[in-house]
Order: C-alpha cells, then sequence, then structure tokens
C-alpha cells in the first residue's frame, strides 16, 4: 500500500468514526508515524497490535478521536504513562496548538518517543521517568491503559492546573473506581464510547476551583 493508499484508508476508518478527514500533510505524519512504530514494535513490546490496518482502525482512529473530545483553550498536556505515543502523539500531530508533554519511565520506550518526535518534527516533549516527579501544573492530563490505573490517576491529580482537565481512556466498568481515584474536587462529564467496542470509553472530569 503506497502512501497516498495508506493515508485515505486511515480517513476512510475515520470519516466511518464520524469524524473529520485529515488533510494530506496530517494524513502523512501519521503513516510515518505508522511506519516507525511497526519497526518498533519487532523490538519493543509497544503494543500487541502489529498489522498497519490493526494500528490505524484500533490506535489511531481511537487518539483522534480523544483528540477532537478534547475541549477548547487547553494549552498544555500530559500524556502520563506515554508507551508507544498513545494517544499523545495523535494529540500533537491534531491539535498543534497544545504543548504536549510525553512521561515514560521505561527506557527503550521513551527512546522511541524521542526518535518518534525527531521523525515526525514536532514539537513535543518527552520525560524519560515517572510522570510524578514532573513539576506541573498541566491544564490536561491524560492516562490510557497505565498500569495500576487508579493510583496513576491520584498521582496525576497534583500536576493538575486549577480548573484542570482529566481526560481517562478507561471502561465502563472502571469508572466508579476512577472516581474515587481522582477524588471529590472534580465533575465528571458522561462517558464518550471509544471505537471499536461498547465497553471502553473516554471520560473527561474537570477540577472545581478551589479544591486543590
Amino acid at each position: 500500500m503506497d502512501e497516498s493508499a495508506a493515508s485515505s484508508r486511515l480517513n476512510v476508518l475515520l470519516v466511518a468514526a464520524g469524524l473529520e478527514p485529515l488533510d494530506d500533510e496530517t494524513a502523512a505524519r501519521f503513516e510515518n508515524y505508522i511506519s516507525l512504530f511497526i519497526r518498533w514494535n519487532e523490538r519493543l513490546n509497544l503494543s500487541s497490535v502489529r498489522d498497519e490496518d490493526s494500528i490505524r482502525s484500533r490506535h489511531l482512529v481511537e487518539s483522534i478521536l480523544v483528540a477532537s473530545a478534547l475541549p477548547k483553550g487547553i494549552e498544555t498536556l500530559l500524556d502520563f504513562g506515554s508507551g508507544g505515543g498513545l494517544p499523545g502523539i495523535p494529540i500533537a500531530l491534531c491539535r498543534p496548538e497544545m504543548s504536549v508533554t510525553l512521561a515514560e519511565s521505561q527506557g527503550k520506550k521513551a527512546a522511541f518517543l524521542h526518535e518518534a518526535v525527531r521523525v515526525l518534527g514536532i514539537g513535543v516533549k518527552v520525560h524519560t521517568g515517572r510522570a510524578e516527579t514532573l513539576h506541573g501544573p498541566f491544564d490536561c492530563v491524560i492516562l490510557r491503559a497505565v498500569d495500576k490505573m487508579p493510583k496513576a490517576v491520584a498521582a496525576a491529580v497534583p500536576l493538575l492546573a486549577p480548573a484542570g482537565w482529566l481526560a481517562l481512556m478507561t471502561t465502563h466498568g472502571e469508572l466508579k473506581t476512577m472516581e474515587t481515584a481522582a477524588g471529590a474536587g472534580f465533575v465528571f462529564g458522561k462517558p464518550r464510547a471509544l471505537p471499536g467496542g461498547t465497553e471502553r470509553v473516554l471520560v473527561l472530569a474537570q477540577r472545581q476551583a478551589g479544591d486543590y
């Protein structure tokens, strides 16, 4: 599949999910990201998803939906436990007005993130270490498939700005646990279904002024 056809394939998937298609330049950057992801995934366990079409349909469409769902006015965003750069890199590609930081404690995965940022030519910061050691505040902290998710959510709260947003990619069954982990100072919005199933959701929670 040549680059043009591959880019068209991603846009077909986006339109099918009710999202706007990407412009040619952004779509081409996503294809470069996929190529790099696949090469590094042969050596690292960035994802159990291996083939190009599944990466597009599962990882990229989901991440682009999340990018579109994040509220306007977010200037700084932290991808807490970024792994292979999902969803932080797609967010940076789709929302260039945001200053994105990718935090990843595993050195080899962080090396991939540095290389991806270099190859894609995007102004994204990579923090090689635990996200908890960063100094906020961030307007938004997003978490996806993080180990010990409730503990990570609790650790993310001190990194948030007043009136900042938690963006949690989780499941319906874990929503109550996530709310408990965040604490009483948040208002949780209605969960939004993520593509590829009925259980996984994106939920946005805004910190209330004075609760910090």
